[in-house]
Parts: C-alpha cells; structure tokens; sequence
C-alpha cells in the first residue's frame, strides 16, 4: 500500500505542478511545434521511469534492434495493466502516441499531457469519429510519429497471460493506409506489478519483446482481410516462447541448485 501511496502522490504532483509548464507549452507549440512535441514528450518519459522505480518495477527489454530507426512504426501489444503505457514509453526512442479511450478527455491536466504527447481519443461508439481518429493517425504516422495500440480494445484479465482477446480488425488501419510497418509486442510480467493483487503495488520483473516488423501490404491477400488476427497469433506465439523459456530458465537454476546440493 505505501508503493501505491507514493505513486498516487507523485502523479498528483505532478499534474498540480506542471500547469505552468503546460502554460509554456501551449506557447511553444504556436511557434515551434517540433520542439514542443519532443520537449512533452521526454518530460513524459521521465515521469514514467520514475514511476516506474517508484513501483519497483525492472523492465528487460528484448528485440530493440527490430524497431526501424528511420520510420515511424505501429506498436501491436497485448494489454493487462495500467503499466503497459509506461513501459511503452520508456523502452521507446522518438515521437510517440498511444491510442486511448474518449473517456480520458474528462481529466483535465493529465488530457492536455496525453495531447502534447500525440495521443489519439478513440470514440468506440461513434463510427464517424472513430475514423476521423483513424484519419488522424495516419497523418501522424506520415509525418514521423509512431503510435501505440491495443487491439483487444481493453485490459485482458483472463487467466491465461497467452488467452489474448480478440483483435479489432480495424485497429491496424492506420498502419495498412500509412504504409508504415507494424511491430508486434509482448509483454510478461505485466499484470503482477498491480492488477493481480490490487490495490498493492509489488517489486516486479517484467520482460517486453519488439518482434519483428511486419508489413501488412506485403501480407497474402486472404490474411491481410484478417491482419488483425494474422498479428495476434504473432504475438501469442511470443508469449508461448517467453513463457517456455523463462519455465526452461527456472528448471535450469532448480537443476543446478538441486546438482550443488547433492555435492
């Protein structure tokens, strides 16, 4: 409970404090826009590691060197915590925006943080704004941002961290229409930092995998109809392969323990 304490705290602070930052910000976006981006942007990343420490949390990060450094890229992830938007972040380099529900617009100071970072609102009931929200990204992306996207559409808390829900199929538009590859994510570890025993936030490890860059345009003409579920299957196989190999790491360090206590 104190994690969780300290963490509310900070983050409270920190949307109390920033206001005039914000002020500044607006004023720099007029003239300098660029600038403003990416000052938003690592300001945000250094809240996020250390409410990352904060939480205790260690993050491993695999694949780096499958992200493209020239292009911006759509982030595919599976999502079981609040935390999987801030390792997103901060085991990321350059421009980036997530994709969230219309339902955060009614925080006021932390809405205008996720704007300056190019967060995009997506209205999931209104199908005309959730394509100009669609439209909106593609320009993003065109222009050098990468963006962020869960396409089970809400936080999984099915038992199985391998049991994904279903993928929108229209979440990867952005992707197909920019031309711009998408990079598969999975991420272990994820849910044990606060969602399997709230409200306590506990000391975790916690491995992200960047697979490798898909290109959707490249995909056979019966499995871009359904790229959704093509790259879902991408992503439960790395979790299969992550969990396999921390079970062979696990029975490793038995077997060598169980060899030196027969010594």
């Amino acid at each position: 409970m104190i994690r969780f304490m300290g963490l509310a705290t900070v983050l409270i602070l920190f949307l109390v404090v920033s206001i005039p930052l914000l002020v500044f910000e607006e004023g720099l976006k007029r003239f300098r826009p660029e600038a403003q981006k990416r000052q938003s942007i690592a300001v945000v990343r250094f809240m996020f590691r250390l409410l990352l420490k904060i939480s205790g949390t260690q993050v491993t990060v695999e694949g780096r060197e499958n992200i493209p450094e020239d292009r911006a890229v759509l982030y595919v992830g599976n999502h079981r915590s609040y935390f999987d938007i801030l390792i997103g972040y901060t085991t990321t380099q350059g421009l980036l925006g997530f994709v969230a529900k219309k339902e955060m617009l009614r925080y006021p100071s932390l809405k205008t943080w996720m704007q300056h970072v190019q967060c995009l609102f997506l209205d999931r009931e209104d199908i005309r704004e959730g394509l100009k929200t669609i439209l909106t990204g593609i320009e993003m992306m065109k222009e050098g941002t990468s963006i962020w996207i869960f396409p089970e559409g809400t936080r999984n808390e099915n038992e199985a961290f391998t049991d994904l829900l279903p993928f929108k199929e229209g979440s990867l538009k952005i992707a197909e229409k920019s031309g711009c590859p998408v990079i598969p994510v999975a991420m272990v570890g994820n849910a044990d930092i606060f969602e399997n025993h709230i409200p306590f936030i506990r000391p975790q490890k916690v491995r992200i995998r960047y697979g490798q860059p898909i290109d959707l345009k490249g995909l056979p003409k019966e499995v871009k109809k359904k790229s959704g579920a093509y790259v879902r299957d991408v992503i439960i196989t790395m979790l299969n392969d992550m969990q396999r190999e921390a079970e062979d790491e696990k029975s490793g360090l038995t077997g060598n323990q169980g060899s030196a206590g027969s010594d």
